[in-house]
């Protein structure tokens, strides 16, 4: 079938299987091109499938030379309805993976269930022993635990906040307001994006004897500029955030033989921030800015920079809180300065002459497998794509 782009405000709910692959085989290619790394031979990523966690995944494959297995939860092909895009993605890399005579396992299921907790402890006992690092990069609208299913919300905390935003059905600019959280809403936001599942995915992998001594996990948070902290920091995330980064400083000093990081990464055009108002606003902006300064990073490059130069370096460069941050290039100051500066100015007339609104939608549709030059999207292309290794499984 032809597969177009049906796009929702924030969501396409179409992908492209060739495209998902191009865009993997692209990320492959630069990882490649910057050479080997030495770092960890069996790696766990959680929240494998797109953003961060797949970039991860790759980034250790192809840099490091590692085993991997990937925790995903996407849905395939039905009808005429594709997959979603962190399926093909994941077809994608374990192809690529196999040519390079690496293993790439893949577990589809949630998460943050006991059932696929031990379905990976039991694939990693058969295939690879023990893993050496724990990537946890879960991005979920909902957990249930003990019976009970939490919700997050994207909210303020204590008072309502009103603030420009943008469109993205027009690309207008407009005024958008956050009403506060309530105690509950709170409550199941650090439930579900909190670091208590992190804890739990450890503590059952360290138990089981498959956690190698002296593994490391990192999981991945954000920070962002004052413009952004109602809504993101000092919101319902915000709280979530915190408690991951507690978690860290927990595990740190409960669980030996474990290093556990928050590596606080840079603002990029993902399913997750695609969705948090003000967020796409300041995107455009920082990515105008960021390309003009050559110090703009992709998913890629974030995460490649990431492991060449900071997670696995010994001791590792951290803040005074312990985090590794890959926000500096964000958040600095000459940066920030030029964000505010266009902030204050924007309008629906000048936002294409003051921001990278452009490229924005870019990444946002190659996120779902469009818009890639080498890709004919005119031709017909099979939508129910395998992946073989959910079949062995």
């Amino acid at each position: 079938m032809i597969v177009e782009p049906k796009v929702r405000e924030y969501i396409c709910t179409t992908a492209h299987p060739a495209g998902c692959e191009e865009n993997v085989r692209e990320q492959i290619a630069y990882v490649k091109a910057q050479g080997p790394k030495a770092g960890p031979k069996k790696v766990l990523v959680i929240g494998a499938s797109t953003g961060y966690g797949l970039a991860s995944r790759i980034t250790a494959a192809f840099g490091c030379q590692a085993a991997t297995l990937g925790i995903m939860f996407e849905r395939p092909a039905s009808g005429k309805r594709t997959a979603t895009a962190g399926w093909y993605n994941t077809a994608a890399f374990e192809k690529f993976a196999t040519q390079d005579g690496l293993y790439a396992k893949s577990i589809n299921g949630d998460a943050f269930s006991a059932e696929v907790k031990k379905q990976a402890i039991d694939i990693i006992r058969r295939d690879l022993g023990q893993v050496d690092l724990v990537v946890y990069s879960l991005a979920a609208p909902r957990r249930s635990a003990d019976g009970v299913t939490y919700s997050s919300t994207l909210k303020t905390v204590g008072s309502p906040f009103t603030e420009k935003s943008i469109d993205l059905r027009t690309n207008e600019i407009v005024t958008k307001s956050v009403e506060p959280a309530t105690d509950k809403e709170i409550e199941g936001t650090i439930k579900v994006m909190g670091g208590e599942d992190w804890e739990d995915w450890i503590k059952v992998l360290q138990k089981a004897g498959v956690l190698a001594e002296n593994a490391k996990t990192v999981a991945y948070s954000y920070i962002g500029p004052e413009l952004t902290y109602p809504i993101y920091t000092h919101g319902t995330i915000g709280q979530a955030k915190n408690h991951l980064q507690k978690t860290a400083e927990k595990m740190n000093q409960e669980l030996n033989g474990v290093t556990a990081v928050v590596s606080v990464n840079k603002a990029l055009v993902t399913q997750a921030s695609s969705a948090i108002p003000i967020v796409p606003l300041y995107l455009s902006i920082l990515y105008k800015i960021m390309k003009e300064q050559g110090s703009h990073e992709d998913c890629i490059r974030q995460m490649d920079r990431l492991f060449r130069t900071k997670l696995l370096e010994n001791p590792m460069p951290v803040d005074q809180e312990g985090r590794i941050r890959m926000d500096d290039w964000e958040l600095d100051e000459k940066v920030q300065a030029e964000v505010m500066k266009v902030w204050a100015m924007m309008s629906t007339e000048n936002l294409k002459e003051v921001s990278d609104i452009d490229g924005y939608w870019e990444d946002f549709y190659k996120m779902f497998g469009f818009r890639f030059e080498q890709v004919d999207y005119s031709q017909d292309v099979d939508v129910d794509v395998r992946i073989p290794s959910l079949e062995e499984n």
